[in-house]
Parts: C-alpha cells; structure tokens; sequence
C-alpha cells in the first residue's frame, strides 16, 4: 500500500503551479493581448484560460460529487454558453464570444483552486483508486483524472504563453 499523503503532496504543487500560471499569464493580458489570434480559428488566450478553468471546475466537482464554483460565477461572466458548458468544442465564434477580464477569469480560478485542493486534500488511497469512467480501457480512476486534468491545464498554459510571446516579440 502506499501512502496517499506522498500523492496529495505531489498534487498540490502540480495544481499549485497551475494556480500560480493562471495569475501570472491574466496579469500580462491586455485587451488587445487577451484576444489575440495567431490565425482566424486560432484560441485566444482569455478563451484558454476560461476554458481551463472550466474544465478544472467540472471534473474535479465531478470528481468530489460536489457543485461547481461556476454556479457562483457564471452571471459575471455573461457568456452567450449553456450553464454546464465549458468550452469543449467550440468554434472560432464562440472563442470570440470570450472577451471577459483577465482579473474576472484569474479571480474564478482562484475558487476552482481553492475547491480542488480541498478535494485533494481529501485522497485517500481508495478515492484515488475509485473508479470514474468505465468508457475506457483501462477505466480512469480519480487519480487518473486527476493527472488528466493538470496535463490538460498546462497545455492551455502554454499555448497562452506562447501567445504572449508572439505579441511581445510583434510590438
């Protein structure tokens, strides 16, 4: 057996890196900078931290079986989108319907993180071993999930950083 508090730790400087990016990369944003395109479908860099943030909120909510902090968030917000949806999908117009303020969307992750850690904190070797989606093969397990996300979360990082490379070296 081995000791979950090894794989808490382990995930809460991942998640923790993560939180520390999201901030980092909203404040270099500018209005001009937070929608940037590198071509016309391009992701704009506000669109991938909102969507990162959403995907964050939905599986580990899912995960922990408890709300998701967009519920509190999502009239700030006021995007043209379902309730429940976060960004999966979605076509170069509904990239563009994502102008909100960088602050707006590093404020929302900060309660995503917040929930997540508190998750995290929760593991216990059975949890992590639990048994989430059975589509797969091998069937995803929380702790899989997990590492699923925060693959998913630095991808979206670092193409927004790439981003603000490319707007750096332009002006």
């Amino acid at each position: 057996m081995s000791d979950p508090r090894a794989t808490t730790s382990l995930l809460t400087d991942s998640f923790g890196r993560i939180r520390e990016l999201v901030e980092s990369v909203a404040g270099q944003l500018d209005d001009q900078t937070a929608v940037l395109r590198l071509d016309p479908g391009a992701n704009t860099p506000i669109w991938l931290l909102w969507h990162l943030a959403r995907v964050q909120d939905d599986h580990v909510a899912g995960l922990a079986g408890h709300d998701q902090a967009w519920e509190s968030w999502r009239e700030r917000f006021d995007l043209p989108f379902a309730p429940d949806d976060i960004g999966y999908g979605h076509d170069a117009d509904q990239v563009a319907a994502v102008r909100s303020d960088p602050d707006l969307v590093a404020a929302y992750h900060a309660d995503v993180h917040d929930l997540t850690l508190r998750y995290v904190g929760s593991l216990t070797e059975q949890e992590l071993a639990r048994v989430v989606d059975e589509q797969w093969d091998p069937p995803v397990t929380a702790s899989i999930r997990l590492v699923s996300v925060i693959g998913d979360c630095l991808q979206h990082l670092g193409q927004a950083s790439f981003v603000l490379g490319v707007a750096g070296r332009r002006s």
